[in-house]
């Protein structure tokens, strides 16, 4: 990683890891760790908020640069050496441990609730860049369930490759679809290949294959891609995704300095388009957090919780 860029990202409280890794609490982990509120992703799927380890194996990578990412997008990596699995995997979690251990003289924050944060039992890599340019993505995962993690994979789908031959799975695969069609997503994702669209669709025909959790979450930005919703659902009926996760973007981060805070949909407008999509798809809303302005759709398919 280049020096000046590891630089910044420590200044952001990333904890780099190796040449190419990181890892970054979030302000779910501080709350969870307060005893306040949790990550809507424990309360969709069950996962402890303050065990969640959120990390990239590819900090300095993306084949993105969307208009709507919070985190820094002046991606240098191409190529060189990769970190074994096994070193990020003991990596992340001493990183972890570091990050959290200041929480261990406040008040508020319960012992056993810190020691259990030492020790995360989820991981979910996504946190920036694409972590299917990893090319031993199947180890990492490997590693993290063989030391009796829950597995979260974010994806933006421009690697199916990657994904058709990926073992093992992850627990959860998420695939951000954040375009209704070729147009938008050129305009809005602002792709760093040229067949970035077509290895989307490709992806979403291999999803169906995958003997795994499957979510289609669609990020949507009021004056882009908001609405579209008989498009989205003719991507999801390809994908057939156990569930469908609406999520509005929020006006934080680098995003600031391309969108406007009234390019955040409302909580209605999440809830308009999640309705308009069960009626589509034959989903059915069962769940929502209107601090995170996301909606949870199911197709009754798999217990929502995990484990």
């Amino acid at each position: 990683m280049d020096p000046a860029l590891k630089a910044m990202y420590e200044k952001q409280g990333y904890a780099i890891v190796g040449r190419h890794s990181a890892v970054k609490t979030c302000h779910w982990l501080h709350d969870s760790m307060m005893g306040g509120r949790v990550c809507y992703k424990e309360q969709f799927f069950g996962i402890r908020s303050h065990r969640c380890l959120q990390m990239t194996p590819v900090a300095d990578r993306c084949t993105h640069s969307c208009l709507f990412c919070w985190r820094y997008q002046g991606f240098e990596g191409s190529g060189g050496e990769w970190d074994d699995p096994v070193d990020i995997v003991n990596g992340t979690i001493e990183a972890q441990r570091r990050l959290v251990s200041g929480f261990k003289g406040d008040p508020r924050c319960n012992p056993l609730v810190w020691e259990e944060a030492r020790n995360p039992n989820q991981v979910a890599i996504s946190l920036t860049g694409e972590p299917t340019l990893y090319p031993y993505l199947g180890e990492l995962i490997g590693e993290y369930k063989r030391r009796g993690f829950t597995t979260f994979l974010v994806t933006n789908g421009t690697m199916p490759d990657v994904l058709r031959d990926l073992t093992p799975l992850p627990a959860q695969l998420y695939v951000s679809i954040v375009a209704p069609n070729k147009e938008i997503y050129r305009s809005l994702c602002l792709p760093r290949q040229e067949n970035g669209w077509e290895r989307i669709l490709e992806t979403l025909s291999i999803l169906p294959s995958l003997d795994t959790r499957k979510v289609a979450r669609h990020t949507l930005v009021k004056g882009h891609n908001l609405g579209f919703e008989e498009e989205y659902a003719s991507l999801d009926r390809i994908a057939d995704p156990d569930f469908i996760e609406p999520k509005g973007y929020v006006h934080v981060g680098y995003s600031r300095e391309r969108l406007g805070i009234d390019n955040m949909p409302s909580m209605d407008e999440m809830r308009a388009f999640a309705s308009r999509m069960a009626e589509l798809t034959g989903h059915h809303l069962v769940g929502e957090s209107p601090v995170s302005r996301v909606v949870l759709l199911s197709n009754g398919r798999k217990d929502m919780m995990l484990g």
